[in-house]
């Protein structure tokens, strides 16, 4: 069984910190080859939760969830090159959905649309750009 890990920012360990946000730069500023400041204030609001697997050295795959005025929107997911392929986030989408009430969005990157969709997520408007260059779809879970 695979342990998740669901903790707010102050109940982080720093080295699990670091290791978590270098785990998001190794793949959306230098995988992506997307210079943008990913350290944007909402990991620290009290709200916030950052739940994550491990593998054999530290944090293989995460994501972050954030409360907003219109739901709760999930985001930064990230699975180490080493460990894609064997289902860790959609294990931790999975996750959320158990856990977290209200309604779920997110900001697909558009190549992982039809992959959201297999997990019950929806298109719900028309694809945009993030401001990384990356083109984006905004999608909503349907419970």
């Amino acid at each position: 069984m695979t342990i998740i890990f669901d903790h707010s920012f102050s109940e982080i360990e720093p080295e699990v910190l670091y290791d978590l946000l270098r785990l998001r730069s190794e793949i959306f500023v230098v995988e992506q080859s997307s210079i943008y400041l990913d350290l944007d204030g909402c990991d620290t609001d009290p709200l916030t939760r950052h739940i994550w697997m491990n593998g054999s050295g530290g944090p293989v795959s995460y994501l972050r969830v954030l409360t907003e005025s219109s739901g709760i929107r999930i985001g930064r997911v990230a699975t180490s090159k080493e460990a894609r392929g064997q289902g860790l986030a959609t294990e931790l989408l999975r996750y959320v959905v158990d856990s977290t009430k209200g309604k779920l969005m997110l900001h697909a990157q558009a190549h992982l649309a039809d992959w959201y969709t297999s997990l019950g997520y929806v298109v719900t408007g028309k694809e945009f750009d993030d401001g990384d260059g990356i083109p984006h779809l905004p999608m909503t879970f349907v419970r």
